[in-house]
């Protein structure tokens, strides 16, 4: 295999950066080499997602006898992305394209489609439903392929579909069809087949990877059309069309209560799902045979079981994952656990491993394996010869810079708890006495994981130590450690997050003088809500695309049909107020760095602005930048640079540091 061909493309988009960036800004604000990767049914072609130019994306089909490359399609990244790539026959795939647009009202409003496509580039087709000037009403979403039909290997795939009803038009008769459905479809010759009747409500559907849809789940809505808070989950018994009830799941406030399916084994006639036992999530696996006999396969005293772990393209199930310190995996598969202890030993500086895709017999294997000080790289493994090939690295920009460890530590915060947090120091430095960063997770239905993390790379590689705790409010440690969620229990989410700053100055790894916060989303608003807080403790504060008004983070999703559950999950009562930051700019004394996409679905760029309007109007000291048609994770190189290069500056200013090496 011709390695060095593999990363060409990705080396080039890396070089069409803005050259006002500083080096290290340059190198870390570089998106990953490989986007998405999967290999073709016969395992001699494979199709990755490559970045082009500072925000746009190729499809690249690699043939593995020869290394050649060949770009077969790409999108520009304003607005389109091309999400992930999957091969329905050895010679065609179908790609998820995304994009978020402003309507006539500036509401931001996400899109997806599907279309499928030869591996030369040819024969470019829309599989997602079309609609036309009689359609009422139109489909943000462009349906999900739940089945790849690997036992016909004809290129047919089972795809939901939603279904808008018509207005009549002349002698056209409108259709009533009303809600989603699933339809068999053909990628070759695009012919479609009704498989599940559209059903309003009807969410989600679950296949049992061999072409039978056996589960069902169904959302009601409010009397004012928004949706409620309860799915009830419908399934069949193999011999049967009759939809039969499961259960309900409740979700309230980022919490689920009941059997959540995520996938069926049709041989062994069972659902796996997640439920919770002594508070914490566990794996169940439930009979569909009409006893909904129901078993725990696998629970953990301390952390939840979060993940189901499936390979091929039947999406055969074959372990589970959860996280401690560390992301672990369980095999059920005895081949798979014992390839697992053999890519062990075979990468021991790359813990974190994962079966990434498979061929159709599973004989050829493409593994991803990372680490902290490894963005990680992609290989192929051979069953029938044993042999382990590297694809290409995730991050090739950073192949020559040395990166930082991570290590896990436990923060006791001031009522006795300890939470849980990873601490980045920089690489060949000092430990004791540094400028210092706190930077909480987004989510907040979220946690910080072990491995490489570009942001807090970025600046331990710039001489700051890096905190990032999993404050109460996080996944992943049960309902209790949960709290009401990090909005409506802000006090105790933000109480944690001061509190690991105190622990980085007790601990002697932090300069008092120079300590900062730094956060994303729902970090950003705790790195703002951190100063209402205690004003004294963090002397900078950085926030990207934060929620920093909860009323208004309300009506944001208030023509949106999930509005009730965003409802819930903020509440209502005194704490909405006193956990506003935009409401409390008096009470700021550390200078703020603001950064907000005006394309943000995830979070309007109407919360920055509200910000930066109010702590200057309270004479605060305060920039905000603002970055035209992105969206929240701001995919754009050389934005990112920017970025990097203005947090440095600003901490260095604010902060009293040396200028950057």
């Amino acid at each position: 295999m011709k390695r060095e061909l593999w990363g060409a493309l990705a080396l080039a988009s890396v070089a069409t950066q803005a050259g006002a960036a500083s080096d290290a800004a340059t190198k870390f604000s570089a998106r990953e080499d490989v986007r998405q990767i999967s290999i073709s049914p016969d395992g001699k072609r494979i199709a990755y997602i490559a970045p082009t130019g500072t925000r746009g994306d190729a499809v690249i089909i690699a043939t593995v006898a020869t290394g050649e490359l060949k770009a077969i399609t790409a999108s520009s990244g304003n607005p389109d992305r091309v999400q992930s790539c999957h091969w329905t026959t050895d010679t065609r795939l179908t790609c998820a394209v995304y994009m978020v647009v402003a309507d006539s009202t500036r509401r931001i409003l996400p899109f997806s489609r599907i279309f499928a496509l030869d591996a030369d580039g040819k024969r470019v087709t829309m599989l997602s439903a079309r609609t036309n000037d009689r359609t009422l009403g139109f489909s943000l979403g462009g349906g999900e392929i739940i089945d790849w039909q690997a036992d016909k290997a004809d290129g047919s795939v089972l795809m939901t579909h939603n279904y808008l009803p018509e207005a009549t038009t002349g002698s056209i008769v409108a259709s009533t069809r009303n809600g989603l459905g699933v339809d068999r479809i053909d990628t070759v010759t695009l012919r479609h087949t009704m498989v599940e009747p559209p059903r309003g409500g009807a969410e989600a559907y679950i296949s049992d990877g061999h072409g039978t849809v056996r589960i069902m789940e169904v959302r009601g809505e409010t009397n004012t059309g928004y949706m409620k808070d309860t799915v009830t989950v419908l399934y069949r018994t193999p011999d049967s069309r009759e939809w039969k009830p499961l259960g309900t799941v409740k979700q309230t406030g980022g919490v689920s209560t009941g059997f959540d399916p995520v996938a069926v084994d049709r041989d062994k006639n069972v659902a796996y799902g997640f439920d919770t036992v002594g508070g914490r999530t566990a794996l169940y696996s439930v009979a569909l045979d009409g006893s909904l006999k129901r078993e725990l396969v696998l629970a953990r005293a301390d952390v939840d079981v979060d993940d189901l772990v499936s390979v091929g393209r039947q999406n055969r199930m074959v372990g589970v994952s959860f996280a401690t310190d560390k992301r672990q995996t369980v095999y059920f598969d005895p081949e798979l656990a014992k390839l697992s202890a053999s890519l062990s030993k075979a990468l021991p500086g790359l813990p974190l491993v994962n079966i990434v895709d498979a061929t159709a017999d599973e004989s050829k294997l493409v593994i991803f394996a990372g680490s902290d000080v490894d963005p990680g790289r992609y290989y192929l493994y051979d069953k029938a010869t044993r042999k382990l090939a590297e694809l290409m690295p995730m991050r090739q920009a950073l192949a020559k810079t040395l990166l930082a460890s991570v290590k896990p530590v436990t923060v006791t915060v001031a009522d006795g708890t300890t939470i849980p947090a990873y601490l980045t120091l920089p690489p060949n430095g000092a430990a004791k006495g540094l400028p210092a960063i706190v930077m909480p997770h987004g989510g907040p239905d979220a946690r910080d994981e072990w491995g490489f993390d570009w942001l807090a790379q970025f600046f331990a590689n710039r001489g700051y130590a890096v905190l990032q705790p999993n404050f109460r409010g996080s996944t992943g440690y049960g309902v209790a450690f949960f709290e009401k969620n990090g909005f409506q229990s802000w006090p105790v989410a933000i109480g944690d997050v001061n509190d690991s700053g105190r622990w980085l100055v007790k601990q002697g790894i932090a300069d008092p003088a120079k300590l900062a916060v730094v956060g994303w989303s729902y970090g950003g608003y705790a790195a703002l809500q951190s100063a209402v807080l205690d004003p004294t403790l963090f002397k900078a504060i950085v926030a990207v695309a934060p929620v920093t008004d909860l009323e208004s983070r309300r009506e944001e999703w208030h023509d949106f049909t999930n509005y009730s559950l965003i409802d819930t999950q903020i509440g209502h009562g005194p704490h909405v107020a006193a956990g506003s930051p935009a409401q409390h700019p008096d009470r700021f004394i550390a200078p703020v760095l603001l950064f907000h996409g005006d394309l943000d679905r995830n979070v309007a760029v109407a919360e920055s602005r509200l910000m930066a309007s109010r702590l200057k109007g309270a004479h605060k000291a305060v920039t905000y930048v603002e970055f035209p048609a992105l969206d929240h994770q701001l995919e754009d190189n050389a934005v990112r640079a920017e970025m990097l290069d203005k947090m440095d500056g600003f901490l260095r200013t604010t902060l009293v540091l040396p200028p950057a090496p």
